[in-house]
């Protein structure tokens, strides 16, 4: 049976109006904007498989559900996320699409190559700044127990030749972002800026990424919030599950 009422030390919030519902931690890693982002960014087909290095509590699993594909693997490392996003699986009546699995990804074994491979990987290098006073925090921000280059190089073994890897990353990590493209022979296909306000520096990144050459698409950045301090249109219509073809 599948918990459904938080416990607590949990939340349970809805997103996309109503339709994904999820139990977070109070206290704990809690998800930000970052991850609505890079779902409504990914692009998935009817026969699509796909798999997540780091799921959390499996928000953006939950949300991609919402678009067309075949079936999504989850990875997490850390057994009370892996429970969490197990359960929220279960809530959302997902699982027959999704399947979560407490692994590590660098040891993971996959008896296949998958058409996506996606992270909302952690962001802060593993000398940069200070740990969180929480151990899942620090894990799921820092790169404590993975890094950058940990990521590509699995992306590039799970990904089938003509497969597409989605990723967000700040603006600050694109030297190494490219860097550990390059080593991982993956090529950048698409780069989408993410700009706080009109006029003001992007900090966020979103990448589509493949293998072979070829042109780098850069669309308009996205804009988060307006002159007046609200949201934007486009942040509005993402943050709401805005419909995909």
């Amino acid at each position: 049976m599948i918990r459904s009422r938080p416990q607590q030390d949990e939340t349970l919030d809805a997103f996309y109006q109503g339709r994904v519902r999820v139990l977070q931690k109070r206290r704990g890693y809690r998800f930000s904007l970052d991850a609505p982002l890079l779902a409504d960014f990914i692009e998935t087909r009817p026969g699509d498989v796909l798999v997540e290095l780091g799921t959390g509590c499996g928000i953006i699993a939950l949300l991609l559900a919402l678009k067309p594909f075949r079936r999504l693997v989850a990875l997490e490392i850390q057994p009370a996320l892996a429970d969490l996003a197990g359960r929220n699986v279960g809530l959302n009546g997902l699982e027959g699409r999704i399947e979560v699995l407490e692994k590590d990804f660098r040891t993971y074994a996959a008896e296949e190559r998958f058409d996506i491979v996606f992270s909302n990987p952690p962001y802060i290098r593993r000398r940069g700044g200070h740990l969180s006073l929480s151990p899942e925090r620090s894990l799921a921000r820092h790169e404590v127990a993975c890094d950058i280059f940990d990521i590509m190089a699995k992306t590039a073994e799970l990904l089938a030749v003509d497969g597409r890897a989605y990723y967000i990353y700040p603006v600050r990590r694109m030297a190494d972002f490219k860097a550990a493209l390059d080593r991982s022979g993956l090529g950048l296909r698409r780069l989408r800026l993410v700009l706080p306000r009109e006029g003001a520096p992007a900090n966020l990144f979103l990448a589509a990424c493949g293998f072979g050459g070829g042109r780098t698409d850069e669309p308009a950045p996205l804009v988060l919030f307006g002159a007046d301090g609200a949201y934007s249109a486009e942040a509005r219509e993402i943050f709401s599950g805005r419909p995909h073809a």
